[in-house]
């Protein structure tokens, strides 16, 4: 047995089937963090500020960052275990179904999917995540994704609390490829073809793969596929140039200049749907009624993509003195949002503060076994204890479908 398989052995039996994960921090060079991320005001720079402000925390991820210049390991979760740290991908990759259940590992081999807080003063240029195929032509994973925003995160909404997504019906393809063209005239217009929502604290989207959005600027939790790959649309945002580099870098390189190439591989019926908010937009589904026991689980990212449940998460918020035994069907990352207590034999405490590269007690990642088993939350502080906590593919079969809020 290796050392990480011993330790990652070792650490799920002590934790009861459960990884105490240490915080991953992000930065992104093309953007201006929005600093609600909990660290402390000096950090938001501290990998320097030519690698750019921290405005991303990501969450049980074996998914490495695509950022120029980024170490390897940038983007990867660490479980904290009797001194010694060990990459969550690394302990899934010798441990496998013992921690991610039988149907995720003999599938994928991986814990396929991840999710982040993304945190920006402002909001950040239209782009789309390629498919899997196009993805695949690049060595690479494509990635529909989804998005919630937690009330806890957003007590201010920063500069532009709105997300353009997809392009308005009646829109050509030519339009879009005009825009392409005038790339180096400025602002290229390509915000005047779509439809900015205005984003609410509590609610959330479904965002299929090559479909167009500019995130606006409240911090989202993103659950999504284990991908980093992204084209921008937008030549200019808030002013600022975006390079062309960062439209075509997940591209064949003999297609970078060939705009048609660019625009066809957008999902043009999906970003050109009359009907977008009603089969995209996402609002919190109590799981059960369970209020009067002093707990509520709700579905807040829930659906399927091209038919397929890629990830699904629920919040659940237990008021204080109170303890609950909460069952799933697979394993699942968890990040603690507001308040205080345990969950299984580890400790839960929300920070209000937090230095780079400083331990916490919010994050932890719980194997299918332990999910299945039953965990127990307690709820020690005097104000409700709330997390978020995501699934990987077709791990929850009794989720909604976008639009069973309504009913």
């Amino acid at each position: 047995m290796s050392n990480v398989a011993k330790l990652a052995a070792d650490a799920l039996t002590e934790g009861g089937g459960i990884f105490r994960l240490s915080p991953t921090w992000v930065p992104r060079s093309f953007l201006q963090p929005g600093r609600r991320l909990k660290l402390h005001p000096s950090d938001y720079y501290a990998l320097g500020t030519h690698r750019g402000g921290i405005d991303e925390r990501w969450f049980g991820s074996t998914t490495a960052a695509a950022n120029e210049g980024a170490p390897p390991d940038e983007g990867l979760s660490y479980c904290d275990f009797g001194g010694e740290r060990f990459t969550l991908r690394d302990a899934i990759a010798e441990l496998g179904a013992e921690v991610i259940g039988d149907s995720i590992w003999s599938k994928y081999q991986k814990w396929p999917v991840y999710s982040k807080f993304f945190d920006n003063m402002g909001p950040i240029p239209h782009h789309m995540h390629q498919n899997a195929e196009q993805a695949a032509l690049v060595g690479q994973e494509g990635k529909p994704e989804s998005y919630y925003f937690p009330p806890q995160m957003n007590a201010i909404g920063n500069n532009f609390p709105y997300t353009f997504m997809g392009l308005e019906p009646g829109t050509t393809k030519q339009d879009v490829i005009d825009c392409l063209d005038r790339w180096n005239d400025g602002d290229n217009g390509i915000l005047d073809l779509s439809k900015a929502y205005r984003l609410k604290p509590g609610t959330g989207w479904l965002i299929p793969p090559c479909v167009l959005h500019a995130p606006g600027s409240l911090v989202t939790y993103e659950p999504q596929w284990g991908s980093d790959v992204f084209g921008m649309y937008q030549s200019m945002v808030e002013g600022r140039a975006v390079p062309r580099s960062l439209l075509t870098k997940d591209f064949p390189e003999d297609k970078h200049d060939d705009n048609t190439y660019l625009v066809e591989a957008l999902d043009w019926e999906a970003n050109v749907d009359p009907n977008f908010k009603d089969n995209n937009y996402l609002e919190p589904i109590p799981v059960a009624d369970t209020a009067a026991e002093g707990y509520v689980d709700r579905w807040i990212v829930y659906g399927k993509v091209k038919g397929e449940q890629l990830f699904t998460a629920k919040e659940l918020t237990v008021d204080p003195g109170k303890k609950v035994t909460i069952k799933d069907s697979g394993a699942y990352g968890w990040i603690t949002v507001q308040g205080e207590g345990s969950i299984g034999k580890l400790r839960l405490q929300t920070p209000a503060m937090i230095r780079f590269g400083q331990m916490t007690e919010d994050e932890v990642f719980v194997s299918e076994k332990a999910a299945q088993e039953g965990v127990t939350i307690e709820n020690t502080g005097s104000e409700p204890l709330v997390s978020l906590r995501y699934f990987g593919p077709g791990a929850c079969p009794s989720a909604p479908n976008v639009g069973d809020y309504r009913k």
